[in-house]
Protein backbone atom coordinates (compact mmCIF):
# COMPACT_ATOMS: atom_id res chain seq x y z
CA UNK A 1 0.00 0.00 0.00
CA UNK A 2 1.34 3.39 -0.97
CA UNK A 3 1.50 5.88 1.89
CA UNK A 4 0.33 9.32 0.89
CA UNK A 5 0.52 12.50 2.88
CA UNK A 6 -2.92 14.10 3.20
CA UNK A 7 -1.64 17.35 1.69
CA UNK A 8 -0.42 15.41 -1.31
CA UNK A 9 -3.82 13.78 -1.73
CA UNK A 10 -5.55 17.15 -1.47
CA UNK A 11 -3.22 18.58 -4.12
CA UNK A 12 -4.01 15.68 -6.44
CA UNK A 13 -7.73 16.39 -5.95
CA UNK A 14 -7.29 20.10 -6.65
CA UNK A 15 -5.37 19.30 -9.84
CA UNK A 16 -8.17 17.00 -11.02
CA UNK A 17 -10.78 19.76 -11.23
CA UNK A 18 -11.02 19.67 -15.03
CA UNK A 19 -11.52 15.92 -14.99
CA UNK A 20 -14.18 16.26 -12.29
CA UNK A 21 -16.14 18.81 -14.31
CA UNK A 22 -15.88 16.70 -17.46
CA UNK A 23 -17.21 13.67 -15.57
CA UNK A 24 -20.03 15.70 -14.04
CA UNK A 25 -20.94 17.05 -17.48
CA UNK A 26 -21.08 13.50 -18.82
CA UNK A 27 -23.47 12.46 -16.04
CA UNK A 28 -25.71 15.50 -16.42
CA UNK A 29 -26.12 14.83 -20.14
CA UNK A 30 -27.97 11.61 -19.31
CA UNK A 31 -31.58 12.84 -19.01
CA UNK A 32 -32.56 10.74 -16.01
CA UNK A 33 -35.53 12.79 -14.85
CA UNK A 34 -38.08 11.15 -12.56
CA UNK A 35 -40.94 11.21 -13.16
CA UNK A 36 -41.33 9.84 -15.79
CA UNK A 37 -38.30 7.66 -14.86
CA UNK A 38 -37.54 4.45 -16.80
CA UNK A 39 -34.43 6.08 -18.28
CA UNK A 40 -31.35 5.10 -16.24
CA UNK A 41 -30.01 2.10 -18.14
CA UNK A 42 -27.49 4.12 -20.16
CA UNK A 43 -26.07 6.09 -17.25
CA UNK A 44 -25.65 2.90 -15.23
CA UNK A 45 -23.77 1.30 -18.14
CA UNK A 46 -21.48 4.34 -18.17
CA UNK A 47 -20.83 4.03 -14.42
CA UNK A 48 -20.32 0.27 -14.75
CA UNK A 49 -17.59 0.75 -17.36
CA UNK A 50 -16.00 3.48 -15.25
CA UNK A 51 -15.80 1.27 -12.17
CA UNK A 52 -14.62 -1.81 -14.03
CA UNK A 53 -11.66 0.17 -15.39
CA UNK A 54 -10.49 0.72 -11.81
CA UNK A 55 -10.86 -2.95 -10.83
CA UNK A 56 -14.33 -2.96 -9.27
CA UNK A 57 -16.49 -6.03 -9.64
CA UNK A 58 -19.87 -4.66 -10.71
CA UNK A 59 -23.35 -6.17 -10.59
CA UNK A 60 -26.40 -4.62 -12.25
CA UNK A 61 -30.04 -5.49 -11.68
CA UNK A 62 -33.15 -4.62 -13.64
CA UNK A 63 -35.45 -2.58 -11.43
CA UNK A 64 -38.37 -1.18 -13.38
CA UNK A 65 -38.45 -1.13 -17.20
CA UNK A 66 -35.26 0.60 -18.42
CA UNK A 67 -34.26 1.44 -14.85
CA UNK A 68 -31.21 -0.37 -13.51
CA UNK A 69 -29.58 -0.68 -10.08
CA UNK A 70 -25.81 -0.97 -9.74
CA UNK A 71 -23.52 -2.23 -7.00
CA UNK A 72 -19.75 -2.34 -7.33
CA UNK A 73 -17.22 -3.70 -4.86
CA UNK A 74 -13.47 -3.50 -4.60
CA UNK A 75 -12.09 -5.90 -2.05
CA UNK A 76 -9.61 -4.62 0.46
CA UNK A 77 -6.22 -6.22 1.01
CA UNK A 78 -7.32 -7.42 4.49
CA UNK A 79 -11.11 -7.42 4.28
CA UNK A 80 -11.71 -9.58 7.31
CA UNK A 81 -9.79 -7.30 9.67
CA UNK A 82 -10.48 -3.76 8.40
CA UNK A 83 -13.56 -1.60 8.11
CA UNK A 84 -15.70 -1.65 4.99
CA UNK A 85 -17.67 1.27 3.55
CA UNK A 86 -20.69 1.79 1.30
CA UNK A 87 -20.86 4.94 -0.82
CA UNK A 88 -24.48 5.35 -1.85
CA UNK A 89 -26.23 7.76 -4.18
CA UNK A 90 -29.03 7.99 -6.74
CA UNK A 91 -28.65 8.95 -10.39
CA UNK A 92 -32.28 9.94 -11.05
CA UNK A 93 -32.95 13.67 -10.93
CA UNK A 94 -36.02 15.85 -10.44
CA UNK A 95 -38.29 16.58 -13.39
CA UNK A 96 -37.99 19.78 -15.42
CA UNK A 97 -41.27 21.60 -14.83
CA UNK A 98 -40.70 24.38 -17.36
CA UNK A 99 -37.58 24.36 -19.50
CA UNK A 100 -38.29 27.96 -20.56
CA UNK A 101 -37.52 29.03 -16.98
CA UNK A 102 -33.93 27.81 -17.38
CA UNK A 103 -31.23 30.25 -18.45
CA UNK A 104 -29.09 27.42 -19.84
CA UNK A 105 -29.57 23.88 -21.11
CA UNK A 106 -30.36 21.88 -17.93
CA UNK A 107 -28.67 18.80 -19.42
CA UNK A 108 -25.33 20.46 -20.06
CA UNK A 109 -22.95 21.62 -17.34
CA UNK A 110 -22.36 25.38 -17.24
CA UNK A 111 -20.03 27.25 -14.89
CA UNK A 112 -20.46 30.87 -13.87
CA UNK A 113 -18.91 32.79 -10.97
CA UNK A 114 -17.91 29.62 -9.12
CA UNK A 115 -21.36 28.02 -9.49
CA UNK A 116 -22.05 24.85 -11.47
CA UNK A 117 -25.40 24.85 -13.29
CA UNK A 118 -27.38 21.87 -14.56
CA UNK A 119 -30.03 19.40 -13.45
CA UNK A 120 -28.50 17.25 -10.70
CA UNK A 121 -25.68 19.58 -9.69
CA UNK A 122 -27.05 19.83 -6.14
CA UNK A 123 -29.20 16.68 -6.14
CA UNK A 124 -27.02 14.67 -6.56
CA UNK A 125 -24.88 13.99 -9.62
CA UNK A 126 -22.07 16.22 -8.33
CA UNK A 127 -21.59 13.83 -5.40
CA UNK A 128 -21.73 10.81 -7.71
CA UNK A 129 -19.05 12.34 -9.94
CA UNK A 130 -16.85 13.30 -6.98
CA UNK A 131 -16.98 9.84 -5.41
CA UNK A 132 -16.31 8.10 -8.73
CA UNK A 133 -13.32 10.30 -9.51
CA UNK A 134 -11.98 9.91 -5.99
CA UNK A 135 -12.00 6.13 -6.37
CA UNK A 136 -10.20 6.50 -9.69
CA UNK A 137 -7.54 8.73 -8.09
CA UNK A 138 -6.96 6.13 -5.37
CA UNK A 139 -6.51 3.52 -8.09
CA UNK A 140 -4.19 5.63 -10.26
CA UNK A 141 -1.97 6.49 -7.31
CA UNK A 142 -1.77 2.89 -6.05
CA UNK A 143 -3.49 3.68 -2.77
CA UNK A 144 -4.66 0.23 -1.72
CA UNK A 145 -7.31 0.13 0.99
CA UNK A 146 -7.31 -2.69 3.54
CA UNK A 147 -11.10 -2.68 3.93
CA UNK A 148 -13.71 -3.24 1.21
CA UNK A 149 -15.30 -0.31 -0.55
CA UNK A 150 -18.74 -0.64 -2.14
CA UNK A 151 -20.25 1.82 -4.59
CA UNK A 152 -24.04 1.79 -4.90
CA UNK A 153 -25.69 3.68 -7.74
CA UNK A 154 -29.39 3.53 -6.98
CA UNK A 155 -32.41 4.90 -8.81
CA UNK A 156 -35.93 5.81 -7.79
CA UNK A 157 -35.27 8.16 -4.87
CA UNK A 158 -37.00 11.06 -6.60
CA UNK A 159 -40.24 9.08 -7.08
CA UNK A 160 -40.33 7.13 -3.85
CA UNK A 161 -39.02 4.01 -5.59
CA UNK A 162 -36.85 2.12 -3.15
CA UNK A 163 -33.85 1.22 -5.28
CA UNK A 164 -31.51 1.37 -2.29
CA UNK A 165 -33.85 -0.96 -0.40
CA UNK A 166 -33.62 -3.48 -3.26
CA UNK A 167 -29.82 -3.40 -3.19
CA UNK A 168 -29.72 -3.94 0.56
CA UNK A 169 -32.20 -6.79 0.26
CA UNK A 170 -29.71 -8.49 -2.06
CA UNK A 171 -27.26 -8.67 0.82
CA UNK A 172 -24.84 -5.81 0.22
CA UNK A 173 -23.59 -4.64 3.57
CA UNK A 174 -20.68 -2.87 5.23
CA UNK A 175 -19.45 -1.57 8.56
CA UNK A 176 -20.57 1.97 7.70
CA UNK A 177 -22.45 3.75 4.93
CA UNK A 178 -22.51 7.29 3.63
CA UNK A 179 -25.36 8.54 1.48
CA UNK A 180 -23.92 11.55 -0.34
CA UNK A 181 -27.23 13.29 -0.91
CA UNK A 182 -27.78 17.03 -0.66
CA UNK A 183 -26.70 18.27 2.80
CA UNK A 184 -24.43 21.34 2.30
CA UNK A 185 -21.61 19.26 3.85
CA UNK A 186 -23.57 18.90 7.08
CA UNK A 187 -23.68 15.44 8.66
CA UNK A 188 -27.35 14.59 8.82
CA UNK A 189 -29.89 12.07 10.02
CA UNK A 190 -33.56 12.33 9.20
CA UNK A 191 -37.10 11.68 10.27
CA UNK A 192 -39.16 9.15 8.37
CA UNK A 193 -42.06 9.35 5.98
CA UNK A 194 -44.69 6.85 4.83
CA UNK A 195 -47.85 7.09 2.77
CA UNK A 196 -51.05 5.26 3.53
CA UNK A 197 -54.18 4.54 1.50
CA UNK A 198 -57.40 4.41 3.56
CA UNK A 199 -60.48 3.05 1.79
CA UNK A 200 -64.08 3.02 2.92
CA UNK A 201 -66.45 0.94 0.82
CA UNK A 202 -70.17 0.29 1.09
CA UNK A 203 -71.44 -3.19 0.20
CA UNK A 204 -74.51 -1.61 -1.46
CA UNK A 205 -74.87 1.24 -3.96
CA UNK A 206 -77.95 3.44 -3.62
CA UNK A 207 -79.50 6.03 -5.91
CA UNK A 208 -79.36 9.59 -4.65
CA UNK A 209 -83.15 9.46 -4.24
CA UNK A 210 -82.68 7.16 -1.24
CA UNK A 211 -80.62 9.65 0.76
CA UNK A 212 -83.58 10.75 2.93
CA UNK A 213 -84.14 7.15 3.98
CA UNK A 214 -80.44 6.74 4.83
CA UNK A 215 -79.70 9.91 6.81
CA UNK A 216 -83.00 10.98 8.44
CA UNK A 217 -85.15 9.58 11.24
CA UNK A 218 -87.48 6.78 10.24
CA UNK A 219 -85.85 6.22 6.87
CA UNK A 220 -85.14 2.58 7.62
CA UNK A 221 -82.13 2.03 5.33
CA UNK A 222 -78.93 1.16 7.20
CA UNK A 223 -76.26 2.63 4.90
CA UNK A 224 -74.00 5.65 4.61
CA UNK A 225 -72.15 7.88 2.20
CA UNK A 226 -68.52 6.82 2.08
CA UNK A 227 -67.27 10.39 1.57
CA UNK A 228 -69.10 11.57 4.70
CA UNK A 229 -67.73 8.68 6.73
CA UNK A 230 -64.21 9.55 5.59
CA UNK A 231 -64.72 12.93 7.28
CA UNK A 232 -64.86 11.03 10.59
CA UNK A 233 -61.48 9.49 9.78
CA UNK A 234 -59.92 12.82 8.78
CA UNK A 235 -61.14 14.55 11.94
CA UNK A 236 -59.88 11.67 14.06
CA UNK A 237 -56.43 11.81 12.41
CA UNK A 238 -56.28 15.55 13.06
CA UNK A 239 -56.84 14.83 16.76
CA UNK A 240 -54.05 12.25 16.71
CA UNK A 241 -51.76 14.69 14.91
CA UNK A 242 -52.34 17.32 17.61
CA UNK A 243 -51.75 14.70 20.30
CA UNK A 244 -48.41 13.82 18.70
CA UNK A 245 -47.43 17.49 18.57
CA UNK A 246 -48.04 17.81 22.31
CA UNK A 247 -46.49 14.53 23.47
CA UNK A 248 -43.64 13.81 21.05
CA UNK A 249 -40.46 15.72 20.24
CA UNK A 250 -36.92 15.24 18.97
CA UNK A 251 -33.86 17.52 19.16
CA UNK A 252 -33.40 19.59 16.03
CA UNK A 253 -37.05 19.44 14.96
CA UNK A 254 -39.64 22.17 15.62
CA UNK A 255 -42.59 20.92 17.67
CA UNK A 256 -45.30 19.45 15.48
CA UNK A 257 -43.01 18.33 12.67
CA UNK A 258 -44.54 14.87 13.00
CA UNK A 259 -47.58 15.40 10.82
CA UNK A 260 -50.44 13.41 9.29
CA UNK A 261 -51.36 15.05 6.01
CA UNK A 262 -54.65 14.15 4.27
CA UNK A 263 -53.01 14.65 0.89
CA UNK A 264 -55.44 13.38 -1.73
CA UNK A 265 -59.05 12.18 -1.65
CA UNK A 266 -61.22 10.44 -4.21
CA UNK A 267 -64.82 9.38 -3.71
CA UNK A 268 -68.09 8.54 -5.39
CA UNK A 269 -68.82 7.78 -9.03
CA UNK A 270 -71.74 9.97 -10.08
CA UNK A 271 -73.78 12.83 -8.58
CA UNK A 272 -76.92 10.71 -9.02
CA UNK A 273 -75.69 8.10 -6.55
CA UNK A 274 -74.74 7.95 -2.91
CA UNK A 275 -70.95 7.69 -2.66
CA UNK A 276 -70.31 3.97 -2.17
CA UNK A 277 -66.53 4.24 -1.97
CA UNK A 278 -63.97 6.79 -0.83
CA UNK A 279 -60.19 6.62 -0.76
CA UNK A 280 -57.86 8.92 1.16
CA UNK A 281 -54.10 9.05 0.72
CA UNK A 282 -52.25 10.30 3.79
CA UNK A 283 -48.59 11.22 4.24
CA UNK A 284 -47.15 10.66 7.70
CA UNK A 285 -43.91 12.19 8.95
CA UNK A 286 -42.27 10.84 12.10
CA UNK A 287 -39.15 11.38 14.19
CA UNK A 288 -35.74 9.69 13.87
CA UNK A 289 -36.25 7.56 16.98
CA UNK A 290 -39.50 6.10 15.62
CA UNK A 291 -39.86 3.08 13.35
CA UNK A 292 -42.20 2.53 10.43
CA UNK A 293 -43.94 -0.47 11.99
CA UNK A 294 -44.60 1.34 15.26
CA UNK A 295 -46.11 4.35 13.50
CA UNK A 296 -48.36 2.30 11.23
CA UNK A 297 -49.53 0.14 14.14
CA UNK A 298 -50.43 3.23 16.16
CA UNK A 299 -52.47 4.73 13.32
CA UNK A 300 -54.10 1.38 12.53
CA UNK A 301 -55.28 1.12 16.13
CA UNK A 302 -56.53 4.69 16.17
CA UNK A 303 -58.55 4.30 12.95
CA UNK A 304 -59.99 1.06 14.28
CA UNK A 305 -61.11 2.90 17.43
CA UNK A 306 -62.81 5.56 15.27
CA UNK A 307 -64.60 2.86 13.31
CA UNK A 308 -65.73 1.03 16.46
CA UNK A 309 -67.36 4.24 17.70
CA UNK A 310 -69.52 4.53 14.58
CA UNK A 311 -72.38 2.02 14.02
CA UNK A 312 -71.95 1.80 10.24
CA UNK A 313 -68.11 1.85 10.17
CA UNK A 314 -68.13 -0.84 12.85
CA UNK A 315 -69.79 -3.17 10.33
CA UNK A 316 -67.89 -1.77 7.33
CA UNK A 317 -64.42 -0.98 8.70
CA UNK A 318 -61.91 0.99 6.61
CA UNK A 319 -59.02 -0.84 4.97
CA UNK A 320 -55.52 0.59 5.17
CA UNK A 321 -52.65 -0.10 2.79
CA UNK A 322 -49.30 1.25 3.89
CA UNK A 323 -46.40 2.38 1.73
CA UNK A 324 -45.33 0.78 -1.49
CA UNK A 325 -42.21 0.47 -3.59
CA UNK A 326 -43.08 3.23 -6.04
CA UNK A 327 -45.13 6.41 -6.05
CA UNK A 328 -45.42 5.92 -9.80
CA UNK A 329 -46.50 2.27 -9.85
CA UNK A 330 -48.05 1.85 -6.37
CA UNK A 331 -48.96 5.44 -5.43
CA UNK A 332 -47.13 4.76 -2.19
CA UNK A 333 -43.70 5.20 -0.67
CA UNK A 334 -41.62 4.57 2.45
CA UNK A 335 -38.61 6.52 3.67
CA UNK A 336 -37.45 5.11 7.02
CA UNK A 337 -35.92 7.40 9.62
CA UNK A 338 -32.21 7.61 10.43
CA UNK A 339 -31.01 8.39 13.94
CA UNK A 340 -27.34 9.36 14.02
CA UNK A 341 -25.00 7.47 16.33
CA UNK A 342 -22.48 10.19 17.10
CA UNK A 343 -20.42 7.74 19.16
CA UNK A 344 -19.92 5.31 16.27
CA UNK A 345 -16.29 5.14 15.06
CA UNK A 346 -17.45 5.82 11.49
CA UNK A 347 -19.16 9.04 12.50
CA UNK A 348 -16.15 10.13 14.56
CA UNK A 349 -13.80 9.40 11.66
CA UNK A 350 -15.95 11.46 9.28
CA UNK A 351 -16.11 14.36 11.74
CA UNK A 352 -12.32 14.25 12.15
CA UNK A 353 -11.82 14.24 8.37
CA UNK A 354 -14.09 17.27 8.06
CA UNK A 355 -11.98 19.07 10.67
CA UNK A 356 -8.73 18.06 9.01
CA UNK A 357 -9.81 19.68 5.74
CA UNK A 358 -11.75 22.74 6.93
CA UNK A 359 -10.28 23.48 10.36
CA UNK A 360 -13.81 23.49 11.76
CA UNK A 361 -16.11 21.00 13.41
CA UNK A 362 -18.94 19.82 11.16
CA UNK A 363 -22.52 20.90 11.58
CA UNK A 364 -24.50 17.88 12.78
CA UNK A 365 -28.26 18.06 12.43
CA UNK A 366 -31.43 16.53 11.03
CA UNK A 367 -32.54 16.95 7.45
CA UNK A 368 -35.85 18.69 6.91
CA UNK A 369 -36.58 16.28 4.05
CA UNK A 370 -36.05 12.57 3.41
CA UNK A 371 -33.68 10.48 1.29
CA UNK A 372 -32.44 6.90 1.04
CA UNK A 373 -30.22 7.06 4.14
CA UNK A 374 -32.97 5.69 6.38
CA UNK A 375 -32.91 2.34 4.58
CA UNK A 376 -29.50 1.60 6.08
CA UNK A 377 -30.95 1.97 9.55
CA UNK A 378 -33.66 -0.54 8.58
CA UNK A 379 -30.93 -3.03 7.64
CA UNK A 380 -28.89 -2.34 10.80
CA UNK A 381 -26.04 -0.64 8.94
CA UNK A 382 -24.72 2.47 10.75
CA UNK A 383 -24.98 5.41 8.36
CA UNK A 384 -25.12 9.15 7.82
CA UNK A 385 -26.06 11.53 5.04
CA UNK A 386 -23.16 13.73 3.95
CA UNK A 387 -22.94 15.43 0.59
CA UNK A 388 -22.47 18.67 -1.33
CA UNK A 389 -25.27 20.81 -2.68
CA UNK A 390 -27.94 23.03 -1.14
CA UNK A 391 -31.48 21.90 -0.47
CA UNK A 392 -32.91 25.16 -1.84
CA UNK A 393 -31.27 24.32 -5.19
CA UNK A 394 -32.55 20.76 -5.38
CA UNK A 395 -35.50 20.44 -7.82
CA UNK A 396 -35.27 24.16 -8.65
CA UNK A 397 -35.11 25.87 -12.03
CA UNK A 398 -31.49 26.79 -12.84
CA UNK A 399 -30.26 24.30 -10.23
CA UNK A 400 -26.66 24.95 -9.22
CA UNK A 401 -23.94 23.98 -6.77
CA UNK A 402 -20.84 25.65 -5.38
CA UNK A 403 -17.67 24.39 -7.05
CA UNK A 404 -15.46 25.09 -4.05
CA UNK A 405 -17.79 23.11 -1.80
CA UNK A 406 -17.62 20.18 -4.22
CA UNK A 407 -13.81 20.19 -4.15
CA UNK A 408 -13.88 20.31 -0.34
CA UNK A 409 -16.29 17.37 -0.36
CA UNK A 410 -13.77 15.35 -2.37
CA UNK A 411 -10.98 16.23 0.05
CA UNK A 412 -13.04 15.28 3.10
CA UNK A 413 -14.16 12.03 1.48
CA UNK A 414 -10.61 11.20 0.43
CA UNK A 415 -9.40 11.69 3.98
CA UNK A 416 -12.34 9.72 5.40
CA UNK A 417 -12.11 6.75 3.03
CA UNK A 418 -8.38 6.41 3.63
CA UNK A 419 -8.74 6.54 7.40
CA UNK A 420 -11.87 4.40 7.73
CA UNK A 421 -10.94 1.60 5.34
CA UNK A 422 -7.49 1.37 6.89
CA UNK A 423 -8.75 1.13 10.48
CA UNK A 424 -9.33 -2.17 12.20
CA UNK A 425 -12.83 -3.45 12.90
Amino acid sequence: MKFMDKKELHLIIENSEDELLKLLDDLIQFETVSPPARNTRNIQEYIKRYLEKIDFNVDTYDFFKDDVLLAGIKKGSESDKYNSLILNGHVDVAAITDINEWNTNPFKLHEKNGRLYGRGTSDMKSAIAANLLLLKLFHQNNIVLKGDILFQSAVGEEAGEAGTRELLEKGYTADYALVSDTSSLEIQGQGGCITGLITIKSPVTYHDGNRRNIVHAGGGIFSAGAVEKMVNIIQGLQSLERHWAVTKSYPGFPSGTNTINPAFIKGGTNPAFMADECSLWITVHFYPDEKVDDITSEIDSYINAIAMADPWLRKNPPSIKWGGRSMIADKGEIFPSLELDTNHPGFKTLAASYYNVTGKNPVVNMSTTVNDSGWFSSFNIPAACFGPGELKEAHSNNESADKKELINFMKIMGDFIFEWCNSKK
